[in-house]
């Protein structure tokens, strides 16, 4: 019984949302203002059909994962050893905390004409020794400029979660550790490392949150052919706000994957925290 009466709070505003939906829908009776919850099921249920000569659903979503991975993984490699260092040594934090922290308040949307400055349309493709091929076809599409955008938006989370998680190991853990003859890579390797992941996931798992919502912006930038931010939009100047709906369904669908991975991993391999606190 209380099994049952769990799903039906989980499905209630869920339910009601696509009520309104539909009244709203029958009220207005424009399709461009608010299409029908079947016209977006109809694009929603043949994910492999091409939209408006852009490919399809499923494509321009395989596109945005990958920037949006390519963005998120240069983020971690760096956030994550600085954030650990920053953390540990208070001279580098010093060094580096009021510096970063100008930077962390801009919008990503903000670097755009700074970035096309930078990189304008080169993309991953400069890289690639041949100019043919469907490998060469996908990375043409995955510019430098988006995966800037992508990487400001995932970094500082992901920063400021590793200080914190490093700033709160208890001091008496890396005393005994030095007492003990340890050294400074053990402490990092055997200590911080394990007490410290429990905030760094979270912050990995923050990161890629606002990396996957900077996805629209970097791909509104010049040079984009592809993805589904960029359907949004073509879709949006053609006045095909169902397939706009169906692509912003697409991406919560895809985000909320991404993040209950995370958090499965945060149940499954850091549950001892819970016990501690």
């Amino acid at each position: 019984m209380k099994k049952t009466f769990n799903i039906l709070i989980y499905f209630t505003i869920p339910a009601i949302f696509l009520i309104v939906w539909m009244y709203l829908a029958q009220s207005i009776g424009n399709k461009i203002i608010l299409p029908s919850i079947e016209d977006v099921l109809v694009i929603m249920s043949s994910p492999g059909t091409s939209l408006i000569g852009m490919g399809s659903l499923i494509d321009n979503i395989t596109i945005s994962i990958i920037r949006v991975f390519c963005g998120y993984v240069l983020a971690v490699c760096l956030a994550i050893p600085l954030g650990m260092l920053m953390g540990y040594s208070p001279l580098t934090f010093k060094l580096f905390h009021y510096f970063l922290g100008l930077f962390r308040p801009i919008p990503p949307l903000a670097w755009v004409p700074l970035v096309l400055a930078w990189f304008g349309v080169s993309s991953l493709a400069m890289f690639y020794p041949f100019e043919s091929g469907s490998l060469y076809v996908y990375l043409r599409n995955i510019k430098l400029s988006m995966i800037f955008i992508i990487f400001i938006g995932a970094f500082f989370p992901i920063l400021l979660s590793t200080i914190h998680g490093v700033q709160g190991v208890r001091t008496t853990l890396i005393e005994s550790a030095r007492t003990l003859g340890g050294n400074e890579w053990d402490i990092f390797r055997k200590i911080l490392i394990p007490a410290a992941a429990p905030s760094i996931v979270n912050g990995m798992r923050i990161g890629l949150g606002v990396a996957w919502m900077c996805l629209v912006s970097a791909e509104m930038l010049p040079g984009s052919i592809s993805g589904v931010g960029y359907l949004i939009i073509h879709a949006y100047t053609v006045a095909r706000t169902d397939v706009v709906i169906a692509g912003m369904i697409s991406i919560g669908i895809v985000g909320v994957l991404l993040d209950t991975i995370f958090k499965a991993v945060e149940t499954n391999k850091f549950s001892w925290q819970k016990k501690y606190r």
